[in-house]
């Protein structure tokens, strides 16, 4: 299980010099029993790496969850699959577009394993995880047994699940329960994917988001990044209604109660952040709500960018900006306003 290496650079997508004590990598059952049955007093939980930013050495242990399968269950009116946590998730948007299961296509080119999708509720373009998910097959430490969470039970929120409430760092998540309607409808409502016309087949729906993302998110392999730096901040419509009195082309999108999301990257944008740079890390010069190791960056650098980020953006709109990002520090994940 153990891996010889400590060296975190290769295992998250900022590409961060840092180490951990220890890395443990999980496969099957039998493996993740034995470590629940000596569980370290500190542990990180790492999937894809593509949301998480280490800003120093890890004085614990990084568990990486690579469980593997992806198995189809028809019924009259869907297509269910149960897909294990350390698939990549836009494989099985690729997979499931050619078995001919639309149904993810706007969640096409999201980074990361399969694992981090219900934990970090992930969604674009009009869909999250939450409107696919059927069940979460979940790990819990103290019994030592597998339980199914029903979709109602994970406590989805933008961004928020229970699994980074009360059951964080209680287990794992070891597979996805996926329901997919077999009356495929498009959902065509962001800007680029109303271009389509009325009736898109699900591989142009599909192949427009993957053309949307490359043109204005880099890839981590090139350029390395954690996608989404920061949330869209949900504001109250008062406040919505004070800015938008002051900046009418402001990027909003009406919530059922009342409240109001704004495009984060357009605030940042509008600060003339696009390019700014502390040490070797930078706001991507085409997508402000991207920040990007430009030159060997450190922890420090990226912290400080952010927080930079954040003030400018306060003083401007009088809007907070929260990362979407989990930051690690040595003694594990910390708020960026406690650093």
């Amino acid at each position: 299980m153990s891996q010889p290496s400590r060296c975190l650079k290769s295992l998250n997508s900022f590409a961060l010099n840092a180490n951990a004590q220890e890395i443990v990598t999980l496969s099957n059952l039998v493996q993740l029993e034995q470590f629940a049955q000596q569980l370290p007093k500190q542990f990180y939980i790492l999937g894809g790496g593509s949301n998480s930013l280490f800003i120093n050495d890890y004085q614990g242990t990084v568990v990486c969850p690579d469980f593997k399968g992806i198995n189809v269950a028809n019924t009259e009116d869907a297509y269910l699959l149960e897909v294990a946590s350390g698939e990549n998730w836009h494989d099985l948007v690729h997979y499931c577009l050619a078995n001919n299961m639309p149904g993810l296509e706007n969640l096409a080119l999201i980074p990361g394993n399969c694992g981090a999708a219900p934990i970090q509720n992930i969604g674009a373009y009009g869909i999250e995880f939450a409107n696919v998910c059927d069940y979460v097959k979940w790990f819990d430490f103290a019994t030592g047994k597998v339980e199914i969470l029903s979709k109602g039970e994970c406590d989805f929120d933008y961004r928020n699940s229970i699994f980074k409430g009360s059951l964080k760092n209680k287990g794992i998540v070891i597979a996805v329960g996926i329901k997919l309607n077999k009356q495929w409808q498009p959902l065509l409502n962001y800007a680029g994917l109303n271009e389509l016309g009325s009736s898109p087949t699900p591989k142009q729906v599909f192949e427009q988001v993957v053309a949307i993302r490359q043109a204005k998110l880099p890839d981590p392999k090139h350029l390395p990044n954690a996608g989404s730096f920061f949330k869209n901040p949900v504001i109250s419509q008062e406040l919505f209604e004070n800015i938008k009195l002051q900046y009418p082309k402001l990027i909003s999108y009406p919530l059922t109660n009342g409240d109001v999301k704004l495009a984060a990257g357009w605030l940042i944008q509008e600060c003339d952040l696009k390019g700014k740079t502390i040490g070797g890390a930078a706001v991507h010069k085409l997508q402000a709500l991207v920040l990007v190791n430009i030159d060997n960056a450190s922890g420090s650098d990226v912290v400080a960018l952010a927080k930079f980020v954040q003030r400018t953006v306060f003083k401007k709109f009088g809007v907070n900006l929260e990362p979407e990002v989990r930051i690690i520090a040595s003694s594990g994940e910390i708020l960026l306003e406690n650093i």
